[in-house]
């Protein structure tokens, strides 16, 4: 079971992380990013499912910037409050967040990131300019971002039902992705799919997306040749 630990970005802000270890010598490691709901309950858990097969997990609370132990539910009320948040941080200081978390965990090997809506946004950012050796993008707007290209594979999960990002935004990141990324598009799924504290919760695309991305860390942290993408 994890727990919250202090650590320090190199501007000298002090932030937590839920940290989670691995039951046997890790994989790799998993860089968590929340979405605008906090480091809750949903997102430990999350955590703990990763460290399960293997991996070191860290999810840095990137709301500690504007207040420490912001955590959220899923209420309309609580979408705003989290959007209002996530209006007061630049994605250029929430990396320098990333970027500590990331050198927490770099002594378990390979680092990914792995991001649900605002965190997959961060995710696609940290593949940029970040040293990590993959990451994960579900469901992040990345319309105006695209002009910074990953240094590393990016795996991408979508829902064709998401009312939030618009189906020619998705066409136009997997045009702009190169192999070995790759993006799936979940027919019946729509925006938060992954997550079952909500209503949006499909459960059929957030287990075949969990297996995915737990083959594609596989290859691009944990060096299993024979995982399938």
């Amino acid at each position: 079971m994890g727990e919250f630990s202090t650590f320090m970005a190199r501007d000298g802000h002090e932030f937590q992380a839920w940290l989670a270890a691995p039951p046997g010598r890790p994989r790799g490691a998993v860089v968590l990013l929340q979405e605008i709901f906090g480091v809750n309950e949903h997102i430990r858990a999350v955590a703990e499912d990763f460290a399960a097969q293997g991996y070191t997990v860290i999810a840095p609370a990137l709301f500690d910037r504007i207040r420490r132990g912001i955590e959220l539910g899923y209420s309309p009320a609580e979408a705003q409050e989290g959007a209002g948040y996530r209006a007061q941080l630049k994605s250029e200081t929430a990396m320098k967040d990333i970027a500590a978390a990331a050198a927490v965990v770099r002594n378990s090997g390979r680092t990914a990131t792995v991001g649900y809506c605002w965190g997959g946004t961060l995710s696609y950012l940290a593949a940029c300019q970040l040293p990590v050796s993959c990451a994960v993008v579900y469901y992040g707007k990345l319309a105006g971002q695209l002009e910074q290209k990953p240094r590393c594979p990016v795996m991408y999960h979508y829902g064709a039902q998401d009312q939030s990002i618009p189906p020619a935004d998705v066409e136009t990141t997997r045009a702009a992705s190169q192999p070995p990324s790759v993006l799936y598009v979940y027919e019946d799924a729509g925006h938060g799919f992954n997550c079952d504290r909500r209503g949006s919760h499909n459960a059929q695309a957030a287990t075949l997306a969990r297996a995915r991305t737990l083959d594609f860390l596989g290859r691009h942290v944990a060096g299993d040749t024979t995982a399938k993408e």
